[in-house]
């Protein structure tokens, strides 16, 4: 999948073109409904099939005291938009300047002089261009005007007893609740949080447990809490040996020790020679064990530990979920190894 983060970096021939616009937070099942129809629309026309993402996220410019945490930085979801078979992204740069664009400014300058599309995929409620001015009927109007169709999509639910349409909200409380599982649901595949592993207490080392800690992360964290989960090694591709880990995730601030500064630690079961210092890692969360506890004693706390090892060990051991699975019988089931989709 091409990337392009300026107007002059796409290609004369860029069209013609099946275009959506969005900004596709977490890339969850119902933007890869979207994605997967026009990338075949694409196909059938024998055109490319481009999305229109931006980065950073409008509220993060217009209300950054009020905008959501993102459930991806922009790493992850270019990973994720180019699995769903997409040939090109245009990720546009988001700024106060780009914000005053008009509608129609904004579908001639992007959508057709640079990517040339034929047909425009979006949902009843897209909203674009200043002031969030354009709206779906904007929409079918200019393309009557520029010659391109607009393919409306419905919204994409859940099946009962949550109904509910998917969403980057919906995912956000259920990890603000600490429901991964959950989450996997709406997202087809488990959450993830990418950091670089840097130099924490060695108080895990000390107690038989070393710990990988994240340092400045990207991907919304989950409730304070103990999950099982994957790490995965991005220098080091997935299917060699240690590319692809299981691990016991412990996320907050250690208060048995007193600890205030919040924490993202992955132990791998039954490993104490990996030295993953420096490395950039992604960690997969697919079942939240319990709660943080603090503990009277280190002894407590230590046999606490094991119980969750051992609770990882055997969730895991059927290996990581694929992306896009069936998920619908048991959330967060482990199914065949996969590439840390």
């Amino acid at each position: 999948m091409e990337c392009w983060t300026d107007l002059d970096q796409v290609p004369r021939d860029a069209g013609p073109s099946v275009v959506t616009i969005g900004n596709f937070d977490g890339v969850h099942r119902g933007h890869r409904s979207v994605l997967s129809r026009m990338v075949a629309s694409a196909r059938e026309t024998g055109g490319r099939a481009i999305a229109v993402t931006f980065d950073p996220h409008p509220l993060q410019v217009h209300r950054p005291e009020s905008a959501p945490e993102l459930l991806t930085g922009v790493t992850d979801r270019l990973e994720l938009l180019a699995q769903t078979g997409l040939d090109a992204v245009l990720l546009v740069e988001y700024t106060l300047d780009f914000a005053r664009t008009t509608p129609e400014d904004f579908v001639r300058r992007y959508l057709v002089d640079a990517l040339g599309a034929v047909r425009v995929v979006v949902g009843r409620d897209v909203r674009f261009g200043r002031d969030n001015s354009g709206d779906l009927s904007t929409m079918v109007e200019l393309g009557r005007r520029y010659g391109f169709e607009v393919d409306v999509l419905e919204d994409v639910h859940g099946t009962a007893p949550e109904e509910r349409r998917w969403s980057s909200t919906w995912v956000r409380e259920l990890l603000a609740a600490g429901d991964v599982e959950a989450a996997t649901q709406i997202l087809g595949r488990p959450h993830r949080v990418r950091g670089v592993v840097v130099h924490g207490d060695a108080r895990g080392r000390g107690l038989g447990y070393p710990t990988a800690n994240l340092g400045t992360t990207t991907g919304m964290v989950p409730a304070d809490g103990v999950y099982a989960g994957w790490l995965r090694r991005v220098d080091r591709p997935a299917d060699l040996p240690d590319g692809y880990l299981p691990v016991a995730v412990s996320i907050g601030t250690n208060p048995t020790f007193d600890g205030v500064e919040r924490r993202v630690e992955a132990h791998v079961p039954d490993r104490t020679d990996l030295e993953l210092y420096d490395e950039e890692v992604v960690v997969e969360l697919v079942h939240r064990l319990r709660p943080t506890l603090r503990f009277d004693t280190v002894e407590a706390l230590v046999a606490q530990m094991e119980q969750d090892v051992q609770r990882t060990r055997e969730l895991l051991a059927a290996g990581p979920l694929v992306l896009g699975a069936d998920l619908s019988d048991a959330p967060g089931r482990a199914s065949s190894r996969t590439r840390g989709a």
